[in-house]
């Protein structure tokens, strides 16, 4: 199934959730401040993304301006990210949606269209 991992006031989460309610895509969702991913998730996760580092951090972030990390990320190892972005869920950019060995970031109605939106059955 998959996790949608959000903060509950966040906009773009609220986005999210209303696309997959109305694609009828089940989820179950997990609040980034209560429950943050582990480190281990994490280096899972960046790997099999295939995404850059820096797309994991919420780079507009309060957190993120506050500790600095526009010079620090750039310089990151995978197991340095992993660490920090287990440390606060306020880092990660957000909605993280995890299904099946797949990861995404954000919320572009696009790629959630091509991993998640059902195929119509016509009885034709």
């Amino acid at each position: 199934m998959l996790k949608l991992y959000c903060i509950p006031k966040c906009s773009t989460c609220a986005k999210a959730r209303k696309w997959l309610e109305q694609q009828a895509v089940s989820y179950e969702e997990i609040n980034l401040k209560e429950r943050t991913p582990s480190k281990e998730e994490w280096i899972q996760w960046i790997q099999q993304s295939g995404l850059p580092i820096k797309s994991f951090f919420n780079t507009s972030g309060t957190v993120y301006k506050e500790k600095n990390l526009k010079t620090v990320v750039p310089g990151l190892t995978l197991d340095e990210a992993a660490e920090l972005l287990s440390q606060d869920g306020m880092l990660v950019k957000r909605p993280l949606a995890v299904d099946d060995g797949t990861c995404t970031v954000g919320f572009k109605e696009n790629v959630y269209q091509k991993k998640w939106k059902k195929e119509s059955v016509s009885n034709g």
